[in-house]
This record gives structure tokens, C-alpha cells and sequence, in this order.
């Protein structure tokens, strides 16, 4: 259904229209994207997205970081989903993964196909479980979450609005 691939100057355009139709959409925020919406230059964020794969290369104020598009069957970007190897202070409520799905491919499974993929990459790097925070109010996120094997662990509140962090066993 779909494939995770890291990204490369060969999907620059492809990468700039997944972030224009969030744009487009008056989403600004594209969670597991490693700030590429807020990047103006896709080859400075490659370069940082690369950088942070690396222990000896990552920025001081972040963790190893494996970040992929979801590519579907035509090699469209349907997804972006990262992979933090470990949790930092600041990364202790928002967990090991985010994703975004681009807005005309919601609904359609992609989602948890990204995470069922991501949680199996996680494993083979020995991680023994991920820590994914969600919005409550983010229904299908949750869904996406459970349907995984995602159990409720905590809650906070961030930006007034309350989040959940569910924890997924891998071993």
C-alpha cells in the first residue's frame, strides 16, 4: 500500500507541493516533518534532517532522528512520520513519533500504516516501546494510535488543550 522512504533532493518538488496543500489548507503545522513547514529552503532541511540521523552529527538540542515520506503506489507523498531513538526533556510529552497525513489522503488507512511500519523500525533498532502524545480532541489519531496497540499511560495540557500519551510495547 505504501512504502516509508527518507528524503532526497529527488523528491524536492513533490515535498514542496505535500507542504503547500497543508499550506493551502491553512494547516500550518505538519507534525514528524521536522520543521518542514516552517523551513523555506527543502535543501537546508535535508541537510538538517540528514544531519540528525547521526549521533555525531545531530543538532546539541535534539535526539537521533529517522524521518520518511509515505509514498503511495504511483510514488505520490501521501505521509511524513518521524522516529526520535530516545526522549529528551522537551520530547517527554510529545513521544517517540509523529506524523501528517497531507489533507486529500486523509481517512484512507495511511495513517496507520505509517505508524505500523514505524513501530517495526523502531523494534529492529531495539527500541523495547514507543511513546506517542496525541491531542484528545484528535479522534482519528487516537484511533490510529489504539488500533496499533497503543495503552493510555498520562495526560497534559499543551497549548489549552489536553493531550494523552499512550505507550506501544514492541518487545
Amino acid at each position: 500500500m505504501i512504502k516509508l522512504v527518507r528524503p532526497n533532493s529527488g523528491l524536492k518538488d513533490k515535498a514542496l507541493d505535500f507542504k503547500q496543500e497543508f499550506l493551502d489548507n491553512n494547516e500550518h503545522t505538519i507534525n514528524g516533518s521536522e520543521l518542514l513547514d516552517q523551513m523555506d529552503d527543502y535543501d537546508q532541511w535535508l541537510r538538517s534532517v540528514t544531519d540528525n540521523t547521526s549521533p555525531e552529527a545531530v543538532s546539541p538540542d535534539w535526539v537521533v532522528t529517522d524521518t520518511f515520506f509515505a509514498l503511495d503506489e504511483n510514488d505520490e507523498i501521501v505521509g511524513i512520520i518521524d522516529l526520535r531513538h530516545t526522549l529528551n526533556d522537551f520530547l517527554k510529552d510529545f513521544g517517540n513519533s509523529g506524523y501528517s497525513v497531507r489533507p486529500s489522503e486523509r481517512q484512507k488507512g495511511y495513517a496507520t500504516e505509517m505508524l505500523r511500519q514505524i513501530l517495526k523500525i523502531a523494534a529492529e533498532i531495539g527500541m523495547n516501546e514507543m511513546h506517542l502524545s496525541v491531542e484528545r480532541s484528535n479522534e482519528p489519531s487516537v484511533r490510529t494510535i489504539r488500533k496499533n496497540g497503543g495503552v493510555y499511560e498520562r495526560s497534559f495540557e499543551f497549548e489549552n488543550e489536553i493531550a494523552d500519551i499512550y505507550v506501544i510495547q514492541l518487545t
